[in-house]
């Protein structure tokens, strides 16, 4: 199972949801998982966004670890 790994810190929500289209878009099929770091302590706007607002065809779930500052998406 391939994995890839995007950190989303210090962005924007208007920038993490940019680069994670693109992300998902050129992903090969290979990818089975994306580990998206996106922090809890200064703010919950990215962990929001990514938990409950991202979506994309091929995002089959969102795992949510004991680290809350990272969310796996599992990918079909």
């Amino acid at each position: 199972m391939y994995r890839r790994t995007i950190d989303l810190h210090g962005m924007t929500v208007a920038e993490a949801r940019r680069a994670m289209q693109a992300l998902l878009k050129s992903c090969p099929a290979s990818v089975r998982e994306i580990e998206v770091i996106h922090g809890s302590h200064s703010g919950q706007a990215l962990l929001r966004y990514v938990r409950t607002e991202l979506k994309h065809p091929r995002i089959s779930r969102k795992i949510l670890g004991l680290n809350n500052g990272v969310t796996i998406l599992e990918l079909k």
